[in-house]
């Protein structure tokens, strides 16, 4: 059974796209952090960040609540409709996921209410090396089983409660050099539990029993 909040009535949500075009779709761990990219780019842009913006009571009543994110697959012109809801888009690795200003869960827009939300996994590809630091680094738990839509949103969780959480001068630094992630993939995982800052348990509403923890993610040769 789900764990119920009752902060979370109506339940509020922050909605991604994931292009998936069947020419050439994305692989799964660029779209995991494509998402994770994408959520911190909405929440630090200035419409959702400064105390004025025009994002921000939105983004406050939603982090107030229990903090969901639903991924959904877009191609064609339906990826293109989805550009006009706000949010920002992130093209990386061969992937693009956009993430929109959450709402209320049963008050979707209607180019988003159209997009397939069940069924988006793609092809895992071989582990990368990282990027130059500074980045944040993002793991997802080998021992339980979540679809690329899953994972995606585990990673924008993440990203989210490492931006709010890890120490103020190291995000900043993290930020001003782009903002990058990586998917550790090679990495035994508990070393990484050992290194995070950030620790997602899943609400239990889709794919896993609630409590789960799935995504875990720290900061790497942020601090100076």
């Amino acid at each position: 059974m789900a764990l119920i909040d009752p902060r979370d009535e109506p339940p509020w949500a922050m909605q991604l796209a994931v292009q998936v075009e069947k020419a050439a779709p994305p692989a799964h761990g660029a779209v995991c952090e494509a998402a994770a990219m994408a959520v911190v780019g909405l929440l630090t842009d200035p419409r959702a960040a400064d105390p004025e913006g025009e994002w921000r009571p939105w983004v406050r009543e939603w982090e107030d609540r229990r903090i969901r994110k639903v991924a959904r697959r877009a191609r064609g012109v339906r990826w293109r409709e989805a550009q006009d809801v706000p949010g920002v888009t992130v093209d990386h690795d061969g992937a693009r996921v956009r993430a929109f200003v959450p709402g209320p869960v049963a008050d979707v827009p209607p180019q988003l209410a159209k997009l397939q939300v069940a069924g988006l996994d793609l092809t895992r590809e071989d582990p990368k090396p990282p990027p130059e630091v500074p980045y944040a680094a993002l793991a997802l738990n080998p021992d339980v089983t979540m679809t690329t839509g899953k994972s995606a949103a585990q990673c924008g969780h993440a990203a989210q409660l490492l931006l709010r959480r890890a120490p103020a001068r190291d995000v900043a630094t993290w930020l001003a050099a782009g903002g990058r992630v990586h998917l550790v993939g090679e990495a035994p995982w508990n070393e990484c539990v050992r290194r995070a800052t950030a620790v997602v348990r899943d609400g239990g509403f889709t794919e896993v029993p609630p409590g789960t923890m799935t995504a875990i993610a720290w900061l790497v040769g942020a601090h100076r």
